[in-house]
């Protein structure tokens, strides 16, 4: 497929780096971002083609990411007035790996539709580490048809490339995932927060948490950050809060209860009122110091 032109929209910490697997894979990459400068830098380094807007992005394309910050982002690049959809041919394959709520998603591929146009949502897990490398977990919702016409892109971004079931379905696996780890990454640093108040070696704590059933992703990914205070931006503490908000928001409506989640979106809310919106999620560990008045 060397050379296949692409539109790519977004080149933020994951975008970025996902557009440049594709490119280094021979792929025609035309880029869009909202900070013109940015897809500028990224064409300097990488190749391609920086795109005048969205509906210029997708203008020949024989498929369209997005990969941008949340539900009206995408719904603005891809149908607002110079949105990608208005540059597409009939058929082209539109494929968000944004996380976005379930319900945006099932909206823009309706949408879509309507102008005879194909949408798989593809949210990934992995933060920037594996972005940079292609391995991503990518979970894809959509028909059969579509999946597979996208696997090819999903390949060279991707390790693990699942499909997880119809429209929306993506995004409703992955912030499930997601309020899993922001759950863990909130225990964690209760737990260092526990240890420093009981005199403890923590360093040998996490130790043990890796040795044993306290393991987790969260011990090997934030725990001697956390004991560093390093929140250098691996994913955005702003960005897993949302995720969280739109996890609970699908347990509600499906009358099933997440009491862990909702008390971790209250930790996450309490270090966004911290001003960590920017740094890394592990900052959490802001919040819970202050509310222990223990800091490690």
């Amino acid at each position: 497929m060397a050379g296949e032109p692409l539109g790519f929209i977004g080149l933020g910490i994951m975008g970025a780096r996902m557009a440049a697997n594709l490119a280094r894979a021979g792929y025609d990459v035309r880029v869009w971002n909202r900070t013109r400068e940015k897809a500028e830098a990224w064409a300097a380094e990488h190749g391609g083609t920086v795109a005048d807007s969205p509906r210029a992005a997708a203008e020949g394309a024989a498929a369209v990411i997005t990969m941008v910050v949340d539900g009206p982002q995408v719904e603005q690049v891809l149908l607002g007035d110079d949105g990608a959809a208005h540059g597409a041919a009939e058929g082209t394959l539109f494929v968000d790996m944004s996380t976005i709520a379930p319900a945006d998603a099932r909206r823009i591929g309706t949408a879509l539709a309507e102008r005879g146009l194909r949408f798989v949502d593809a949210p990934v897990t992995g933060s920037s580490p594996k972005a940079e490398d292609g391995t991503l977990t990518i979970m894809a919702g959509g028909s059969g048809e579509d999946v597979e016409r996208a696997r090819p892109y999903f390949d060279v971004m991707g390790e693990v490339v699942l499909h997880v079931g119809e429209l929306s379905h993506g995004q409703k696996v992955k912030v499930i995932s997601n309020a899993v780890a922001a759950t863990n990454c909130a225990t964690l640093a209760q737990a260092l927060v526990v240890g420093k108040g009981a005199g403890v070696d923590l360093r040998a704590l996490l130790q043990v948490f890796g040795a044993g059933a306290a393991n987790s992703t969260m011990v090997g990914l934030k725990g001697e950050r956390m004991l560093d205070h390093d929140y250098t931006t691996l994913f955005r503490l702003e960005h897993m809060l949302k995720d969280v908000a739109i996890c609970l928001a699908e347990s509600e409506a499906a009358g099933v209860p997440f009491p862990a989640a909702a008390l971790a979106r209250e930790l996450y809310a309490a270090a966004m009122g911290r001003g960590l919106a920017e740094q890394d999620f592990a900052s959490v560990l802001e919040a819970v110091e202050g509310l222990a008045g223990q800091r490690l």
